[in-house]
């Protein structure tokens, strides 16, 4: 009696390993499926809105965000410590009408963007460094003393 039992329970493991198997290998080959590729539309031209603190800490950049919400009166966002693509504009709007900007206001930092923010910082004593384009140690550590002293009320 005990052979059959352990004979039927052999067949029950043995049917259920196969069961499983055959499962796995139906799994594996339904992964191992090309997968459904979707295409997006864009119908207008993307946004940016990479966030460039220029090394700013997050109360830094509110800061800067306040000024040029309240203050300056360039800026409508919110005031999160991420200086994104709104933010960069506010601040080209017044490097454009009072530090030489010309390039678009795109809120992209680029080189023309960090030239007049340089001569910005220079005139106001917080950089000393070439107008070079190039926001290095010098430009970042004077944007954030520039930050460090504007007001938060």
């Amino acid at each position: 009696m005990r052979s059959n039992t352990v004979k039927a329970s052999l067949a029950s493991i043995a049917a259920l390993l196969g069961i499983t198997a055959g499962t796995l290998s139906a799994s594996g080959t339904a992964v191992a499926a090309t997968p459904e590729r979707h295409q997006s539309v864009v119908s207008g031209p993307a946004a940016v809105t990479e966030v460039e603190n220029l090394g700013l800490n997050t109360s830094q950049a509110k800061r800067v965000q306040f000024y040029l919400r309240y203050y300056a009166g360039v800026y409508s966002g919110g005031i999160d410590g991420l200086l994104g693509t709104e933010s960069w504009k506010g601040m080209q709007r017044i490097l454009r009408d009072n530090w030489g900007y010309t390039g678009a206001i795109d809120g992209i930092v680029g080189p023309e963007t960090i030239k007049a923010l340089q001569r910005f910082l220079r005139s106001a004593g917080y950089y000393s460094g070439a107008v070079d384009g190039i926001a290095g140690a010098g430009t970042r550590a004077g944007f954030a003393a520039w930050a460090n002293q504007l007001p938060m009320d």
